[in-house]
C-alpha cells in the first residue's frame, strides 16, 4: 500500500517550493498536465501554475511533462511553456519517467512527479524511485472512470492524511 502514498500532499502546486525541494535534494520535476496545470483539456495552465513554473525555472530546478494523454494534447501545450515531454507515458509503468531520467542525465533520486492522480502520478512515482507530490485536482469535470478512481483514491488519502514531512 505504501506505494500508493505520496511524499507530501499539497491543496495546490504553489504550495510546492524551490526550497522545500532543494532541501530534499531534488532537481527536477516530472509534471502532469490535466487537472495539475490546466483543468483537463484546457490549452493553457492556469495564472496559479503560470506564476509557480516561472518561479521553479528560476530557482533552477528542471521541469518535465509526462501525460499520458496524446501527443496532440501534450506537445503544444508543453511547446507553449518550452518544456520537454513525453505523452503517451503509459504511467504507472516508470518506463516513461526512465527515458526522462535517462534524457536529463539525473537519478531517480533527484526526481520529484507532481500530479493529481494516486494511480498514475504517485503509482508510477513511486515505481520509478522519486519523491511524490499530490496536488489535489484543478475541476471535478472528469470522465466517469477517473470519477470512479476518485472515490477510491479519497479512502486512501484519508487513511493516509497530510503528510509534513518535506515542509
Amino acid at each position: 500500500m505504501k506505494l500508493l502514498h505520496p511524499t507530501a500532499m499539497f491543496e495546490k502546486i504553489s504550495e510546492i517550493t524551490p526550497e522545500i525541494l532543494k532541501s530534499h535534494g531534488i532537481l527536477a520535476l516530472i509534471l502532469d498536465v490535466d487537472n495539475t496545470l490546466a483543468a483537463h483539456g484546457c490549452p493553457r495552465p492556469n495564472k496559479d501554475a503560470l506564476s509557480w513554473l516561472e518561479t521553479m525555472k528560476r530557482a533552477g530546478i528542471k521541469l518535465v511533462i509526462a501525460s499520458n494523454n496524446t501527443n496532440g494534447r501534450v506537445e503544444p501545450f508543453a511547446k507553449l511553456l518550452s518544456l520537454d515531454y513525453a505523452a503517451n507515458a503509459m504511467k504507472p509503468l516508470p518506463a516513461g519517467f526512465s527515458r526522462i531520467s535517462k534524457r536529463m542525465g539525473l537519478p531517480p533520486s533527484s526526481f520529484g512527479v507532481v500530479g493529481d492522480q494516486i494511480f498514475t502520478d504517485v503509482l508510477g512515482g513511486n515505481l520509478f524511485g522519486a519523491k511524490t507530490f499530490f496536488v489535489k485536482p484543478l475541476s471535478d469535470k472528469e470522465i466517469l472512470s477517473i470519477k470512479l478512481k476518485r472515490k477510491i483514491e479519497a479512502r486512501i488519502l484519508k487513511a493516509y492524511g497530510r503528510k509534513e514531512n518535506l515542509r
